[in-house]
């Protein structure tokens, strides 16, 4: 796909007044509710659908089928990631109504980040087409880590500050307590960071992991830059509505990082078949339109399975509360049957 500079330009600005827009609407803390989420939410998807729907009317529909397939990937991608920011947000108990604000500048330091390794990853593959083995075999290898995760038990999962962070603590220091939306305090006579700070800062580490996984495998579906930057973007973009309109909903799919293993490993198998044709090598390659169908496939199932799987323990669970209440009260009632009349 032929992008002058004027189209890149007039993007780059479109989704910055949108994120301006964003940022306005959020400037004040409060609690987000459902329904505010909720609205939000299908606004962004919306936003990406009117592109997508643009790119195939103005690019034709091999431009439009890499966007919708690399926007659902990247958006499924960042539900999983919602995970990870549920449990930062409890690590350092940040109040709900600054919890938007919170997510809003990590999702800020989000596109920066993918911006730069879109740029870089551009770069290598269009001088180096051997660098689809090695992003093949990291999604493949992700793939598999991302079963032995969701085989480990959730309940003990808890995020832990790396080296960097607390390297960052130690030599600014921190606040006892949160200061409004305040990055920096004076505090006996020394500037320390606030927590608001110290919990943005965890929130864009952690999205440059998150990079590491997406990146590759939205190169996977498309080698466009633009197509990778424009759908890396509207599936960042709605993710702070996304918190907080299924951040009950997170804890049932329980099966999501098996679907998302299942992406991610396929899409790691269809880059190594790239590279292989790349080299010459008569191999099948996979289309957009069969890539789309499967990412589309294992989500809808994921999600099925999951919410049933998760009915199904949660009845398990309230017959075994039932069960130990009973168990609990059999002696108490026999006692009193025991008991003589008066």
């Amino acid at each position: 796909m032929d992008v002058s500079a004027t189209l890149w330009v007039l993007t780059i600005v479109g989704l910055a007044a949108l994120i301006a827009v964003d940022f306005f609407i959020g400037r004040k803390p409060h609690d987000v509710s459902i329904k505010e989420a909720g609205i939000w939410t299908v606004v962004w998807i919306v936003l990406a659908a009117l592109f997508g729907l643009g790119l195939l009317v103005f690019s034709g529909g091999q431009p439009a089928g890499e966007f919708f397939a690399g926007f659902i990937t990247e958006k499924s991608l960042s539900v999983d990631n919602l995970f990870v920011f549920v449990l930062i947000m409890a690590k350092f108990s940040v109040p709900s109504q600054y919890q938007q604000r919170v997510l809003l500048v990590g999702v800020l330091i989000a596109l920066v980040l993918r911006a730069i390794f879109i740029a870089a990853g551009a770069a290598i593959i269009s001088s180096f087409a051997w660098v689809f083995y090695i992003f093949g075999a990291f999604l493949i290898y992700t793939a598999w880590k991302l079963i032995q995760e969701a085989r480990a038990d959730e309940d003990e999962e808890e995020w832990e500050e790396n080296k960097l962070l607390k390297a960052a603590e130690k030599r600014f220091g921190v606040a006892d307590r949160y200061h409004g939306t305040k990055l920096w305090i004076q505090q006996n006579g020394k500037r320390v960071m606030t927590p608001m700070l110290v919990v943005m800062l965890a929130i864009g580490m952690t999205d440059v992991l998150f990079a590491l996984d997406s990146i590759p495998a939205i190169f996977g579906l498309t080698q466009d830059p633009y197509i990778v930057f424009t759908a890396n973007a509207f599936a960042l973009m709605g993710l702070r509505q996304l918190y907080f309109l299924i951040g009950g909903l997170l804890k049932k799919l329980v099966h999501l990082s098996y679907g998302l293993s299942v992406i991610l490993g396929f899409i790691g198998v269809k880059l190594v078949l790239h590279a292989l044709h790349e080299s010459g090598v008569h191999v099948p390659e996979i289309s957009i339109p069969v890539s789309l169908g499967v990412i589309c496939s294992v989500l809808i199932i994921t999600t099925i399975t999951s919410l049933m799987a998760s009915k199904k323990q949660a009845a398990a669970e309230a017959a075994a509360e039932v069960t130990q209440e009973e168990t609990e009260g059999a002696p108490q009632d026999s006692v009193e049957a025991g008991r003589p009349q008066a």
